[in-house]
């Protein structure tokens, strides 16, 4: 068996961005809305920006025109690849606060539950009492008029005797 090389071989180098003259075309011949394509223009202003670049850009969306060379492509896919990462990214974040905030708002409302549902036994048991005690006021009502009425007869058999 022959010996192996397979494991000292290295990827191949990248490649550098093509450095043909910018290709560029009319923004108008895309078919965009004019805020698609400020829009686009814009980001391509940026891509290359970032890339230090910015002269090329700003030249052809000054005129008008969008470049389409394969390295202003490139960086125009690689900052779109940034860009939709950092929507991403603020996603998450703002369902991760909607979930924190429904969670809470479920929480508050659930406490409050607890807090009328006590509340209504406290007033149950209030109402108790105030049945209690209306019962006992009856039955001292009672007792008073069989009092009144002992009195009463206590009173005419001292008048007949006394």
């Amino acid at each position: 068996m022959p010996p192996s090389t397979h494991h000292h071989l290295r990827p191949p180098p990248q490649q550098p961005l093509a450095t043909a003259p910018p290709v560029s075309i009319p923004v108008s011949r895309l078919g965009l809305s004019a805020q698609d394509t400020a829009s686009l223009q814009q980001h391509q202003q940026l891509a290359h920006a970032q890339q230090r670049s910015p002269a090329a850009s700003s030249h052809a969306s000054s005129q008008g025109r969008l470049l389409l060379d394969p390295a202003s492509l490139t960086l125009l896919s690689r900052h779109f690849d940034r860009v939709m990462g950092a929507i991403g990214q603020r996603l998450e974040q703002l369902n991760h606060a909607t979930e924190t905030a429904t969670r809470a708002q479920y929480d508050r409302a659930g406490n409050a539950l607890r807090v009328a549902d006590a509340e209504i036994a406290r007033f149950r048991a209030i109402l108790q009492q105030i049945d209690d005690l209306e019962m006992e006021l009856e039955k001292i009502g009672r007792i008073r008029e069989i009092v009144r009425a002992f009195r009463a007869r206590v009173e005419q058999m001292e008048r007949r005797l006394g």
